[in-house]
């Protein structure tokens, strides 16, 4: 029988989250449809940074690599090719024809952007839509921005007609109970019947190597990327330690080598610093603590381990990580502090506080990835194969969440 063909697309500007949801969701496509449709999995991954060929990608799925965009002070510029912003767009929008013409797909999921870069991907959806009958799904991240933030985004793509017209449903890969980015204002209210909640793109990941980096007692910083995490890494350094842990830093791929080098200079006893790791999540797992910025893929690793966590959202540029970790923590599933009101001695008492202790994050719902695919083979319609799946609040999750947010309270910020 023939293969079922996916498409995951991504822009692509800073960071690496793009790419690390794409992948999991991948893995998890791979494993799971097969039993649910009886036909494998091919497919590609289209993103735009050179660093994601650098990932280990499922059996039977590729790159397809668009030249880089960067954001810049008037909004998006090429980030390396020397041609004006239109060309670039309209060079990546021919490309992107190609792939799904050539591909022919029989699913597209679009992360976050519905029409990519300056709606480079709109005509390559539409006229696949007018020739197949290939599903396409916007996958959001839980939260996308202030609400005035966030629909001002989708006034600039045409709002909630323009998703209807290119796409057969919304899946906001996220806990309603925790943030409802529809109840919010994040996401026109036209859409709400697309919208299906997955549940947090966290249980499930792709396993690594599970060798660690660092023996013994440890904690761990993190700054996703690398690309605006110099300020809470250079702190971290900085943190005296409690006598018998030393302190991982992940600097991350994309830290500017100079800000990684400074980082190295001032590594005292006890401090280990690193570019990346083989297996993040094994290394959060066994973490006494950990400290990270509040990017979705952190978060959700955080999460699918019970190590206590202080996130320090990204202060500048969206309010999306600040709303995700005060939205967390009033759950009672981590904490937070404000990066301008951070000092080595205020992380060095939080560390001391909570190094070994636990959290239990069992009433967040976190099986996104074994979600996902379900939700998937019903949208490509393979009869008597697909189970029901259905977005529940159950009252036993209430009650659990409600101990969680009792628990919480107290410690909600440092």
């Amino acid at each position: 029988m023939k293969h079922l063909r996916i498409v995951l697309y991504s822009h692509d500007s800073l960071g690496l989250g793009h790419v690390r949801r794409n992948l999991s969701l991948a893995s998890a496509l791979s494993r799971r449809l097969p039993g649910l449709t009886g036909r494998q999995v091919t497919g590609i991954l289209v993103a735009g940074t050179a660093l994601a060929p650098g990932f280990r990608i499922p059996a039977g799925w590729d790159w397809v690599i668009l030249p880089g965009v960067m954001k810049g002070p008037g909004g998006y510029q090429p980030r390396d090719l020397s041609v004006p912003m239109q060309d670039l767009v309209s060079l990546r929008g021919q490309l992107l024809d190609s792939l799904l013409r050539g591909f022919n797909p029989d699913l597209v999921i679009v992360d976050r952007h519905p029409t990519g870069i300056h709606l480079e991907l709109d005509g390559a959806l539409r006229r696949l839509r007018a020739r197949s009958s290939a599903r396409v799904v916007l996958g959001l991240r839980e939260v996308l921005d202030s609400p005035e933030a966030a629909i001002a985004e989708w006034d600039c793509i045409g709002g909630a007609r323009r998703v209807q017209e290119l796409f057969d449903a919304v899946w906001i890969y996220g806990d309603r109970l925790v943030h409802d980015p529809v109840a919010a204002g994040e996401i026109p209210a036209a859409l709400r019947r697309m919208v299906s909640y997955t549940g947090y793109l966290a249980a499930g990941r792709p396993e690594g190597s599970g060798k660690l980096r660092i023996t013994g007692r440890y904690v761990m910083t993190t700054v996703g990327g690398g690309a605006d995490g110099y300020a809470l890494a250079r702190l971290a350094a900085a943190a005296p330690l409690p006598a018998g842990l030393r302190h991982l830093i992940v600097a991350g791929p994309q830290m500017p080598k100079a800000q990684r080098h400074d980082l190295r200079r001032q590594e005292r006893p006890g401090v280990v610093i690193v570019k990346a790791l083989d297996d993040m999540l094994a290394h959060l797992s066994n973490a006494d603590a950990v400290v990270s910025m509040g990017g979705y893929n952190s978060v959700c690793e955080i999460l699918s381990t019970a190590a206590p966590a202080l996130i320090v959202p990204r202060d500048h540029s969206r309010s999306e990580q600040k709303i995700r970790a005060a939205s967390l923590a009033a759950a009672g599933y981590l904490e937070q502090h404000d990066l301008a009101t951070l000092t080595p001695d205020v992380l060095a008492t939080w560390i001391a506080g909570r190094a070994g202790t636990r959290v239990d994050r069992r009433s967040a719902q976190l099986n996104g990835l074994a979600r996902v695919p379900g939700l998937a083979a019903d949208l490509l319609q393979e009869p008597g194969l697909i189970p029901p799946l259905h977005d529940e609040i159950t009252s036993d999750r209430l009650n659990r969440l409600a101990q969680s947010l009792r628990k919480g309270a107290a410690h909600a910020a440092v």
